[in-house]
C-alpha cells in the first residue's frame, strides 16, 4: 500500500523508534530473534493473516532505512543482527548492536551524544565507552594510533573492529566500526546521519587505510573458532 508523504513523514520517528526496540531486543535474546526470522522466512505475506504482522513491521522498518540511504539495501535488520551474533564475541555483538541503535541520529561536527549528533570519531568514542566501557582517543588519527588497538588486516576483519579511510586527502582522517558481511556503520559527513555503507564499493576500497581491534572485545569467543574471516 503506497503511504502519502505527510504519513511518511508522521512514522519516521515511530519506525526508527521500532528499530531501535528490534535491536536491542535482539540483545537480550537470540532465541527471540531466531524465532521472528523464521517466520520472515517461512510465513507466506498475506494481509489478512495475523502471523506475518511481525515480518511485515519487520520489512517496513529496513525499507524505510534503504530508502534514506541508512543501510545499503532492504535486507531484514533482524537478519543483519542475527549475522552479527552467530559471528561475533559477546561483547563485540553488544558493540555492534549499541552502534546500529544510533542509526539516524545526524552528523555534527565535534558531536559526541545522540543529543549533539556525531562526528566520525565522536561516535566511535561514544559507542566503545558506553557498550564496553573502553574510552578512545578523541581524533580517529589518534584511536588508529592508540596503544591499546592492535591493526588487523582486511581479510581478518571481525565484528567491533575499528575501521579507518583517508576521506581529507590525510591518513585516518575517517573511521567506522565493521559489523560483519563487508558492512561498516558510521557518521558520514556534514548533511547525512549514522549510516551502514558497503566497503565493497569502489569509493571506500580506495581510500581504506587500515583497522584496529581492542583484543578484550573480541576475546570471549576465541576458542569458538566462529569469527568472521
Amino acid at each position: 500500500m503506497q503511504l502519502s508523504d505527510h504519513a511518511c513523514r508522521n512514522q519516521a520517528h515511530a519506525t526508527l523508534s521500532t528499530l531501535r526496540s528490534l535491536l536491542l531486543a535482539s540483545a537480550l535474546s537470540v532465541g527471540l530473534w531466531s524465532s521472528v526470522h523464521a517466520q520472515n522466512v517461512v510465513q507466506p505475506v498475506t494481509p489478512a493473516s495475523p502471523a506475518v504482522a511481525p515480518a511485515e513491521s519487520e520489512d517496513a522498518v529496513s525499507r524505510f532505512l534503504s530508502e534514506r540511504g541508512l543501510i545499503p539495501s532492504a535486507k531484514p535488520v533482524v537478519e543483519m543482527a542475527q549475522q552479527v551474533r552467530s559471528k561475533a564475541s559477546d561483547l563485540a555483538s553488544e558493540l555492534v548492536m549499541s552502534a546500529m541503535n544510533f542509526l539516524g541520529v545526524p552528523y555534527k561536527m565535534g558531536g559526541t551524544s545522540r543529543e549533539t549528533g556525531f562526528d566520525c570519531s565522536g561516535f566511535t568514542r561514544h559507542v566503545f565507552e558506553n557498550s564496553v566501557g573502553l574510552i578512545l582517543p578523541r581524533r580517529s588519527v589518534e584511536q588508529a594510533n592508540s596503544p591499546d588497538l592492535v591493526p588487523v588486516q582486511q581479510s581478518e576483519l571481525k565484528p567491533g573492529d575499528l575501521v579507518f579511510f583517508n576521506t581529507l586527502r590525510s591518513t585516518f582522517s575517517h573511521v567506522g566500526i565493521y559489523i560483519g558481511d563487508n558492512k561498516f556503520i558510521h557518521s558520514p559527513r556534514t548533511g547525512s546521519s549514522v549510516r551502514v555503507e558497503d566497503m565493497r564499493v569502489s569509493y571506500w576500497q580506495k581510500r581504506f587505510d587500515g583497522a584496529r581491534r581492542a583484543p578484550s572485545v573480541n576475546a570471549s569467543k576465541a576458542t569458538t573458532g566462529s569469527g568472521e574471516r
